[in-house]
């Protein structure tokens, strides 16, 4: 989507403004409009003259995403379908904690074409790109709702990030900028599918973001098999850069791994796993399967879980099993997928 105050980075923004004559100082004014006192419109930014907020209304229009549909489970973790200003649907989840802090896991993309077997919003396909302003309102949804400020921001939700990288660290600055939303970079986590070329990006950015990697199998067949779009990153590459990663940023890489019955839960895949994070400044995250409607594939039983959790302990890889939320609602990892419109 074009033409919208929200597709501009900072830099972006200021840039724009001065090409029409607009003074640098307005950037901050606009951007703490938009990010921060949540404006719905040009005509509350008072502090603008009134020449340039009619200009930039006719030219970069803009809206808060509407809560088209919202859905609260048993948990306490609430996940919401917000309509954008084109029309388009994105799912947004926020999970609050007993410690009272508050998560939310948004999306950085409408669909997503990684494709991969086991999730929901793959089977969907890639809609569009999310602009760095729309990726930055889900957050602002959720503490809206919640009354209160959000802490963590995971990009775990629809997309694959690193396939809109440019909007996605636009949106991450704005996040964490101090005189914005203020949320630490540590506090805020990418997770991707393993696009090898950003994550050499993402190791030379200056902030401390958290980076995340959906890995779920370290045997190439096996991999390729549920993650097939993937196949052009080898897994030998991918964990190259992962070192490289590391090296490079002292920060160490979280692992996703869900379990499958009979698909990737092998003791030949656990091997596989152990080798892939022997050397590697790693914390393996296992995952129990959430179910998706019309998949083939099942969560693994408990004890296995449990297994795996054991032996790659034994084998001193640093590892936990994430405890999923809002599963009973289809907002839990790989299961957002605009259900409210599927009949």
């Amino acid at each position: 989507m074009e033409n919208s105050v929200k597709q501009f980075s900072l830099p972006d923004l200021e840039q724009m403004l001065v090409q029409v004559g607009v003074p640098k100082f307005r950037t901050m004014q606009i951007a703490s409009w938009l990010y921060v006192k949540r404006a719905r419109s040009f005509d509350e930014m008072t502090n603008l003259p009134s020449a340039l907020r009619l200009q930039l209304s006719q030219t970069y229009p803009f809206t808060f995403p509407e809560i088209a549909d919202l859905q609260v489970s048993g948990d306490g973790t609430r996940k919401y379908l917000l309509k954008l200003m084109d029309g388009t649907l994105v799912e947004t989840v926020g999970i609050p904690s007993d410690d009272n802090r508050l998560t939310v896991c948004c999306s950085s993309q409408a669909g997503c074409a990684m494709g991969c077997l086991f999730c929901a919003t793959g089977k969907q396909g890639l809609v569009r790109n999310l602009l760095p302003g729309e990726i930055v309102d889900q957050i602002n949804v959720v503490g809206e709702d919640f009354g209160r400020r959000v802490s963590n921001v995971v990009v775990m939700g629809q997309g694959e990030p690193f396939a809109n990288y440019r909007n996605l660290m636009g949106a991450l600055r704005i996040l964490n900028h101090g005189k914005l939303l203020d949320i630490g970079a540590r506090h805020i986590t990418v997770s991707t599918c393993g696009i090898i070329p950003r994550i050499a990006d993402f190791a030379s950015e200056d902030e401390q973001f958290t980076l995340a990697v959906s890995l779920h199998s370290a045997d190439q067949g096996t991999r390729d098999l549920i993650m097939p779009e993937l196949s052009r990153f080898p897994l030998t590459d991918l964990r190259k850069s992962l070192g490289e990663y590391s090296e490079r940023t002292g920060r160490r890489v979280s692992l996703e791994y869900a379990l499958i019955e009979g698909v990737n839960d092998s003791a030949r895949e656990l091997d596989c796993l152990v080798r892939f994070c022997k050397g590697l400044l790693c914390h393996v995250n296992l995952i129990m399967l959430n179910p998706i409607p019309d998949s083939p594939f099942r969560p693994v039983p408990k004890k296995s879980l449990k297994k795996w959790l054991d032996e790659l302990e034994r084998h001193r890889v640093n590892a936990t099993v994430r405890q999923s939320r809002g599963t009973d609602i289809d907002g839990a990892c790989g299961q957002l997928a605009n259900s409210i419109l599927k009949p």
